[in-house]
């Protein structure tokens, strides 16, 4: 539990505040809704309570009135089925394609090899049309599917914009995905173009994927034509239309308006243990709510270039490219974060004078346990603001990137792909506390509650749920017209609110302090604990450089919890480790989370976006067999599984 004494780790001086992009906003706002917003507490609660007035405020702020009107911002207020701006007409592609300096930089790539390439707006632009006129000139119509199997380069970005601008539907898996894995995603969409590229850079190896699309064009039947990007000194060797083809002839680009629920893109549940599901997501709702996230609550706007380092496959690409709706220039990277090094990135940041870095808690860690000095040869003088997200930001890691970067907030962010956006983040306007995310977004009604459907107290702890609708909620999942598989997913817990999945606790400050997710709660004679608090404790232990709990309920009755630890070269597991890691669990948490036993491992297996797969593991550990607990193809070691399934076979004494 958060103590309401701890001193913020930063907190916003007058000039920040005055030139936020969000204080611009609560003014139009009060002018919207005639009454006094004098802090951010009251704008979220405003936001939450009138959800047309404010959705309302976004559209006029963000200057989307200019392009359509509308006949009701919220035809239909109850989940799902939810309709917003009803006879409004949308393109994200062209609110991201928007006039402006045509010699401005839009997007730098870059990768391992340290080549980089600038795109002016108006070159995204001029490869964005041309391309869209190979769209047309092989059928793609609105309602058509193209995907892409791409690494972050700006080709990716182009490709999304130039199938969103015709009104069809993208969809795109990172190229460290095997053929078959994409296959499973993009055998359910029945697309019509692939798009795709030789090859990708990862940990200073040079990846050839011309055998991958070999795979992928086997097992689409559908495909009418691939257009490959050649990299890597690797051409296309038949396996399609060159992409400096398909985007020589100049071509005019007229974005194709569509309603405001019209698909933009398809996204991909991570298929830990089923076939992934497809959550579609609109052109309307995407832009409204990325203009609301990106601009208020990340205060992006034309002076900023963000960097977040991403793969195509993960929701931040997304949001990444969706910076461009607000005129902000982007760093698509494509490679290793720690290649050469653990200070990577910050060269990048560096290089590229980024005002925004995002990141991910692991990351933030590995900087720390190598004694990265993120200033140490490099002007990092231009970033204003960094964002973690992935899993919680442990207490002790936030205050390293603080005492490295003391000028700038480090915010903590948790959302999903399912929203393709944060429920909680930071604001320019609130401090930042340690290991807690400083608010609940706006327009998010969030509320932590019981299993009864009650909300609880702050500072208690609950299942983080949402009470009323959001624009960027999927209109649906993919082949499920009945809407029977998108109920089951969100409102099967509770009928009248979206249940994510996280277990929370809102604090008496309006933070909010996430503990794990709430299918891998720890539950110990009767005790809910979250495993996002062992491991904060854990990452304080010199030498233990990943840790994984579970806790498991066994045939017999009992309840094992084990900690597993992935330990530094150097370092081994004797009884004083053990004792003092167990000790600095019961000092920073309790006697309750003090493990059964403390088992080192190799390693700890993660789904593709870096979340540990606490859930398999636990199932492995009660005698699941392997190929029921996990597809391979959606873990990024799948022999680290092996490596439970044979724990779990000598404790179980060879069954399972």
């Amino acid at each position: 539990m958060p103590d309401d004494t701890t001193a913020p780790l930063w907190t916003p001086g007058h000039d920040r505040v005055a030139a936020a992009r969000i204080t611009a906003f609560r003014r139009h706002a009060e002018r919207a809704c005639g009454r006094d917003l004098p802090d951010y507490d009251a704008l979220w609660e405003w936001s939450v309570t009138d959800l047309e007035g404010f959705w309302r405020a976004v559209w006029e702020f963000f200057g989307l009135d200019r392009r359509s009107g509308f006949d009701r911002v919220l035809g239909a207020d109850h989940m799902p089925g939810a309709k917003w701006f009803t006879g409004s007409t949308v393109n994200a592609a062209e609110q991201l394609l928007r006039p402006g300096d045509p010699e401005a930089t839009a997007v730098i790539g870059t990768d391992e090899s340290g080549a980089v390439v600038r795109w002016t707006r108006q070159r995204l632009r001029d490869e964005t049309a041309a391309l869209a006129g190979t769209l047309t000139d092989v059928g793609v119509r609105p309602g058509d599917v193209v995907v892409g199997y791409l690494p972050n380069i700006p080709e990716t970005v182009a490709a999304f914009l130039a199938t969103a601008a015709l009104g069809a539907t993208w969809s795109c898996v990172g190229q460290d995905y095997a053929g078959d894995a994409a296959i499973d995603r993009f055998a359910q969409l029945e697309p019509t173009v692939l798009v795709t590229a030789t090859g990708y850079h990862f940990g200073g190896r040079r990846h050839d994927r011309r055998p991958e699309i070999a795979v992928l064009q086997a097992g689409l039947a559908s495909l009418a034509e691939t257009i490959v990007v050649s990299r890597l000194g690797l051409d296309a060797g038949g396996r399609g239309r060159d992409w400096t083809d398909a985007t020589t002839h100049a071509s005019d680009l007229e974005p194709v308006g569509v309603g405001f629920d019209h698909p933009l893109w398809v996204l991909f549940s991570s298929g830990t243990t089923g076939l992934p599901k497809g959550l579609v997501h609109s052109h309307g709702g995407i832009l409204l709510e990325s203009l609301k996230q990106l601009g208020l609550h990340w205060d992006l706007g034309e002076r900023d270039r963000l960097f977040w380092y991403t793969s195509p496959s993960w929701v931040m690409w997304n949001l990444l490219t969706a910076a461009l709706a607000l005129g902000t220039s982007i760093v698509c990277y494509d490679g290793s974060p720690t290649y050469p090094g653990p200070g990577a990135m910050w060269d990048l940041v560096a290089d590229h004078e980024v005002t925004f870095f995002g990141t991910s808690p692991g990351y933030l860690q590995a900087c720390e346990v190598a004694g990265v000095d993120p200033w140490s040869g490099r002007d990092l003088g231009a970033l204003r603001s960094m964002g973690s997200t992935g899993s919680p930001l442990a207490p002790g890691t936030h205050r390293w990137a603080t005492r490295a970067l003391p000028d700038v907030p480090v915010w903590s962010l948790s959302g999903g792909t399912d929203v393709a956006t944060g429920f909680v983040a930071g604001a320019p306007i609130v401090p930042v506390w340690p290991g807690e995310l400083s608010v609940r977004c706006l327009g998010v009604a969030l509320e932590a509650w019981d299993e009864e459907g009650h909300r609880v107290p702050d500072g208690e702890v609950g299942e983080l749920v949402v009470t009323r609708p959001m624009p960027s909620m999927p209109v649906r999942l993919w082949n499920d017209p009945e809407g029977s598989r998108y109920r089951e997913t969100y409102f099967s817990t509770y009928a009248d609110a979206w249940r994510q999945g996280d277990w929370i606790t809102v604090t008496p400050r309006g933070s909010v302090v996430i503990h794990g997710r709430s299918d891998s709660t720890l539950n110990r004679h009767g005790v809910r604990m979250g495993s996002a608090d062992i491991y904060a404790a854990v990452d304080t232990v010199p030498g233990v450089l990943e840790s994984l709990v579970v806790g498991a309920e066994q045939q017999d009755g009992g309840y094992w919890m084990p900690l597993f630890v992935v330990l530094d070269d150097g370092h081994h597991l004797d009884e004083e480790l053990a004792a003092l890691i167990t000790r600095r669990i019961r000092e920073r948490t309790s006697a309750r989370h003090v493990p059964d036993e403390v088992i080192a491992v190799p390693g700890i297996p993660h789904t593709r976006t870096g979340k540990k797969l606490e859930v398999p593991v636990k199932r492995l550990l009660q005698g699941a067999a392997l190929g029921e607990v996990a597809n391979p193809a959606s873990v990024d070691d799948p022999a680290l599984l092996q490596v439970f399934a044979d724990l779990a076979s000598e404790r179980l004494g060879g069954a399972g």
